[in-house]
């Protein structure tokens, strides 16, 4: 079943607003078609580990100690029997290490002690595992488990502001009145494609708002510059170091 969001009352979507969202989708979708998870992993644990793992940094340094971390914890089960100090040396260039290793040690205790030392696959599960909310457990489920999800991070919540969508900041009414502009089919994809964006031209100070495929159909154009030429060198060609 796909992941539902929590229950928030919101009005009925205006149609020409959901045609206008989807077209947005549509042309991002052409503009990305590579766009995924740029978290490195090989199953569900290791997924919601370097989920939980990129707060407060990139992805790319997430994945540059992903490969260590799990050569010497593969599992729930040794993770949640780690030495602390070797914990702390790991995750150590990622920042916050002594909140993140604990945060890994609690996670893979809860895991092995609820679960099986196996990762749920249903929304309601994930969220009562240390450290993991909403957005992580969406993370998970859709790319994890292919259980449609929406994923609201902080380029997520900006984009979807800017376009016009909802003027909602909370992440969890965000969540549910994106979830009326799509079919669940799309939820997780759109996550990745506004997530994209918002990496590469939708930036937060300066979006390079004249090289935006999708500059006609946002109320927000204006925001960064409008020249072709200046705007095109602030697009990035990967997300942030």
């Amino acid at each position: 079943m796909p992941a539902r969001p929590a229950t928030v009352a919101v009005p009925p979507p205006d149609t020409s607003l959901v045609r206008r969202a989807r077209k947005v989708n549509r042309v991002l979708a052409q503009t990305y078609p590579d766009a995924r998870c740029e978290l490195d992993f090989d199953d569900p644990f290791q997924l919601l580990v370097v989920t939980v793992l990129s707060a407060q940094t990139t992805d790319r340094r997430v994945n540059a100690v992903r490969p260590t971390l799990f050569a010497a914890y593969p599992d729930p089960t040794s993770m949640a029997g780690a030495p602390r100090e070797h914990l702390e040396q790991i995750v150590g260039p990622l920042g916050f290490f002594r909140a993140k290793t604990d945060a890994l040690l609690k996670l893979s205790q809860a895991l092995v002690e609820r679960y099986d030392a196996r990762v749920p696959g249903r929304l309601e599960d994930l969220v009562t595992l240390p450290g993991v909310g909403r957005k992580t457990a969406n993370v998970v489920l859709g790319n994890a488990f292919d259980v449609p999800g929406i994923t609201v991070d902080t380029h997520f919540g900006r984009l979807v502001r800017r376009l016009g969508w909802t003027e909602e900041t909370d992440p969890v009414k965000v969540e549910h009145a994106i979830a009326a502009l799509f079919p669940k089919r799309d939820w997780t994809m759109l996550s990745h494609h506004l997530i994209w964006h918002g990496r590469r031209r939708c930036h937060a100070k300066k979006p390079a708002c004249g090289a935006c495929p999708v500059a006609r159909l946002c109320p927000s154009f204006g925001a960064g510059p409008t020249d072709p030429v200046e705007a095109e060198k602030l697009v990035r060609t990967q997300g942030p170091a």
